[in-house]
């Protein structure tokens, strides 16, 4: 076998093993046809370790939770609380695996939409810049807020302050706050 070959060979094991790597990814669509790929943790902005208390809304119904939230370059971890304090629910996101474990949620909740929303409001702007263009979407980026496009569509917002972070999708028909100490 000559060493042409033998470099061929190489390359295309090397191709199909990255390509394999890719598939394996854990990825959410916020669109129909928008297919984005969970950043890894090292992309969070500031390192969180805090109580969050969590009001969301979905089709006209309203639910109430607190959250203990630790996420920092290694993972994230999130614990679910009722506002008498019983268990909800843990979400882990770590080496690459999310997973939710829930008595009360029902097991057809995905742990990554939940961490792909995690991600929008807490991970650093030229990941997350990146991310979605490389899905098709646009991402805008002030101060205080932050806007995924599908084209001139406003798909999600996010508007953040010291304490309080509203994620608006519109896609979707969900909105969630949550709110704690996000200095």
């Amino acid at each position: 076998m000559n060493i042409t070959k033998i470099v061929i060979i190489i390359f295309l094991c090397c191709s199909c093993a990255k390509d394999t790597i890719r598939e394996n990814q854990l990825n959410v669509y916020l669109t129909g046809s928008s297919k984005y790929i969970l950043l890894p943790p090292g992309n969070i902005e500031n390192p969180l370790d805090m109580a969050q208390q969590i009001s969301a809304s979905y089709k006209g119904r309203e639910y109430f939770l607190n959250a203990w939230v630790k996420a920092d370059e290694t993972g994230m971890e999130m614990t679910l609380l009722n506002e008498l304090g019983a268990h909800m629910g843990e979400l882990s996101y770590r080496n690459g695996l999310a997973s939710f474990s829930s008595p009360v949620f029902p097991p057809s909740l995905k742990p990554e939409y939940i961490v792909a929303d995690f991600q929008l409001c807490f991970y650093n702007t030229m990941a997350l810049r990146k991310a979605l263009e490389n899905c098709g979407l646009s991402f805008e980026d002030t101060e205080n807020s932050r806007r995924i496009l599908q084209g001139k569509t406003l798909i999600i917002e996010i508007e953040k302050n010291t304490n309080t972070v509203r994620l608006v999708n519109h896609l979707r028909g969900y909105t969630y706050t949550l709110e704690g100490n996000f200095k």
